[in-house]
């Protein structure tokens, strides 16, 4: 019987439960699990999407892997304090301003907190900056106070400070869900 060594791949991630790093030349938008929705009040203040009752949503262990230009999707999020961010942030259990250079990032990229307190370079519009990494967007957990009653992430996702937005210079008519790359600084 053969097997690709794609299909053996996929097995692996599935069955092992751990993150096996996905190919360079292979979409990685296999989901490892699915989450049953339950609606509740959430702060929609920058376009969060709530959960809704019932709905199942995409749940991911691992992200693509981490180049010197990693392509990702930046949703804007505040870290403050009633932010729609949810709860302090996973690296140091605090609050941060909507003045910091703040990022939480998709559970693989966010690697178990490896990534926390350092900063990641951002490029989008022409610019770069530089952010340091306060939390995780949780791939794996939604629909809970602490993910502000909101979806799992999806894998690729940078969650991003308005700080970051405005260092960036993206005009609030594009703000919400923006292409971005990024890499450790």
């Amino acid at each position: 019987m053969a097997i690709s060594l794609a299909s053996l791949a996929v097995t692996l991630n599935v069955c092992a439960g751990s993150c096996f790093r996905y190919s360079l030349t292979e979409p990685p938008f296999i989901a490892s699990g699915y989450l049953r929705g339950k609606s509740h009040s959430c702060n929609t203040e920058n376009y969060s999407d709530c959960c809704k009752d019932g709905e199942m949503y995409p749940q991911y262990q691992c992200s693509p892997p981490v180049t010197s230009s990693t392509p990702a999707q930046m949703m804007i999020v505040s870290f403050a304090i009633n932010g729609d961010g949810g709860g302090p942030g996973a690296c140091d259990g605090q609050y941060h301003n909507d003045t910091e250079m703040a990022v939480a990032l998709s559970t693989g990229w966010f690697d178990g907190g490896s990534r926390c307190n350092r900063n990641i370079r951002i490029s989008a519009n022409g610019r770069s900056v530089l952010a340091k990494v306060v939390d995780e967007c949780s791939s794996v957990d939604g629909c809970e106070a602490e993910q502000n009653y909101t979806p799992p992430c999806p894998n690729n996702v940078v969650n991003a400070s308005p700080a970051v937005w405005d260092a960036l210079g993206i005009p609030e008519l594009q703000r919400g869900d923006y292409n971005v790359t990024w890499s450790d600084a």
